[in-house]
């Protein structure tokens, strides 16, 4: 008997009932079947959410608290609305600009973490460059058409560092075709400046039309965070 509830279990994909059924104490058969399905489930939405996170590659953020105070935020938006990720559903973008270290990765990374933790949201996290390059490796072996279609699938993508490096004038096309969804991308450039990256006043021009059609511009003041600890240090 033990033997067939394990195979049926399996042949239903109730993982963690196959593992655990004989561990559930109950005084009766409904309550004992209450919590086999309670059990399998938390253990899904568990294994969703990790496998959300492992795709979604977001960088360690540490215990410390965020700091809003030299932050400025524009009309239409507010911290609850950024952190909870409604723009997300209203398929918006935001621009966090501003000097290096001063919080704009950190911030995009918090909204990563609570889209997926309280709406099971596909995210992504890449710096400009290694999407761009990502995007000229998959052009160049034929598998673009299913890295083109693996970001449509995300409902956030988070560009981190653009202004950092020059991009290579194929990955900038390229780019410009996964600029359409809700993006936090993090700057250090004004927008004038932008083509020092993308390299062609057109295409330039092109993607800034598109991302600050339906955006929200976050400008980040003050010193440098990492400078400041480094002198605490």
């Amino acid at each position: 008997m033990k033997e067939q509830i394990e195979a049926y279990a399996k042949r239903l994909k109730l993982s963690w009932i196959r593992e655990h059924y004989h561990e559930i104490k109950a005084d009766n058969n409904y309550d004992y079947l209450l919590q086999l399905f309670e059990r399998e489930i938390e253990n899904r939405e568990e294994r969703k959410m990790n496998l959300l996170l492992k795709q979604a590659q977001l960088p360690k953020t540490g215990d410390q608290p965020f700091h809003w105070e030299h932050i400025q935020i524009p009309q239409g938006i507010d911290r609850d609305r950024i952190l909870q990720g409604e723009f997300i559903h209203k398929k918006e973008n935001l621009i966090l600009y501003g000097g290096v270290g001063t919080g704009k990765t950190y911030l995009a990374t918090l909204i990563g973490l609570n889209a997926i933790h309280r709406y099971g949201t596909k995210v992504k996290f890449f710096t400009l460059a290694a999407l761009a390059n990502k995007l000229i490796e998959a052009n160049q072996n034929g598998s673009l058409p299913r890295l083109i279609k693996q970001l449509e699938r995300l409902k956030l993508l988070i560009l981190d560092e653009l202004g950092y490096i020059p991009l290579h004038k194929k990955g900038a096309e390229l780019l410009f075709q996964v600029i359409y969804k809700s993006l936090v991308i993090t700057t250090n450039l004004q927008f004038g400046q932008w083509n020092h990256v993308f390299g062609n006043p057109i295409l330039t021009e092109a993607v800034i039309d598109r991302l600050i059609h339906h955006s929200h511009l976050l400008l980040f003041n003050g010193e440098s965070f990492r400078y400041k600890e480094s002198l605490l240090q």
